[in-house]
C-alpha cells in the first residue's frame, strides 16, 4: 500500500501542524527559551510515529529516515516561538492544528499498521497512539496531565478515524477519498466536541470537567 502524493503531502501537513502547536502549547505551560520551545514542537510532531515505528519494528522510525519530517516539525517550532508574543490570540489557531495533526496522524498510522501485517484491533491502537503519543510525551514533560487521559473528547476521535481506516483498508478500499474521509470524521468530532464541551464518559460521581476546565496547554 504504497502512501498516494496527496496523502504524503497530509502526512506532512500534519507534521508541521503538530509542530506548531507542540510548540505553542509548551509556551502557554511554561516559559522556555528556543531549544525548549522547538524541542517539545519537535516531540510532539514526531513523537506519536516514532513510537508506532518502533512498536511494529520499523527502525529506525521513518521520520529518522526522511529529512522533511524534522525539516518542518522543527520550522513549525521557530515559528510559534517568532509567534509567542501574540498567544492569546492563537487560541482558535492552536485548536484547528491539534485537530488537523490528530486526524492525518490516526490516520496514517493505522494504514501503516495493516501494511506491517498487524490486525484488526492493533491498526487501530496504533492509529491512535500515533495520533496522540506525541503530545502526550509532551504534556507529561511540562508537568500536565495529558489530554488523552482527561474528559474531554481526544483519544475518541483518533480511535474512531482509524477504525474506519481499518474497516476501509479490510474491504479492499485503500484509496485517498477513504483516508480523508476518516480524518475528516475526526476532525469534526474533535471540533464538535471542543465546540460544544462534549466529554468523554467519567465515572459516576466525578468531576468530569475539573480536569479539562483548567487551562492547560492541550486545552483546546
Amino acid at each position: 500500500m504504497t502512501e498516494p502524493p496527496l496523502l504524503l503531502a497530509l502526512d506532512l501537513t500534519g507534521t508541521f501542524a503538530f509542530g506548531l502547536n507542540g510548540a505553542l502549547t509548551a509556551v502557554r505551560a511554561v516559559r522556555l527559551d528556543i531549544v525548549g520551545v522547538v524541542t517539545l514542537g519537535l516531540i510532539t510532531a514526531v513523537g506519536g510515529g516514532a513510537l508506532r515505528d518502533v512498536l511494529i519494528g520499523d527502525i529506525p522510525p521513518a521520520t529518522f529516515r526522511d529529512w522533511r519530517y524534522f525539516t518542518l516539525a522543527i520550522g513549525g517550532g521557530l515559528i510559534a516561538f517568532a509567534l509567542s508574543k501574540w498567544l492569546d490570540r492563537l487560541e482558535t489557531p492552536i485548536i484547528v492544528l491539534d485537530a488537523i495533526g490528530l486526524s492525518v496522524f490516526a490516520v496514517i498510522g493505522a494504514r501503516k499498521a495493516l501494511e506491517f501485517g498487524l490486525g484488526i484491533a492493533p491498526a487501530i491502537l496504533l492509529g491512535a497512539v500515533t495520533g496522540v503519543g506525541g503530545g502526550t510525551i509532551r504534556d507529561v514533560m511540562v508537568g500536565q496531565i495529558p489530554t488523552v487521559l482527561r474528559s474531554e473528547l481526544y483519544a475518541i476521535p483518533a480511535i474512531v478515524a482509524a477504525g474506519i481506516t481499518v474497516a476501509t483498508v479490510q474491504s479492499g478500499v485503500y484509496g485517498l477519498p477513504a483516508a480523508l474521509a476518516a480524518a475528516a470524521v475526526c476532525f469534526v468530532i474533535r471540533m464538535l466536541g471542543v465546540r460544544f464541551g462534549l466529554n468523554a464518559p467519567s465515572p459516576p460521581g466525578g468531576d468530569s470537567g475539573a480536569a479539562s476546565s483548567e487551562p492547560g496547554p492541550d486545552h483546546c
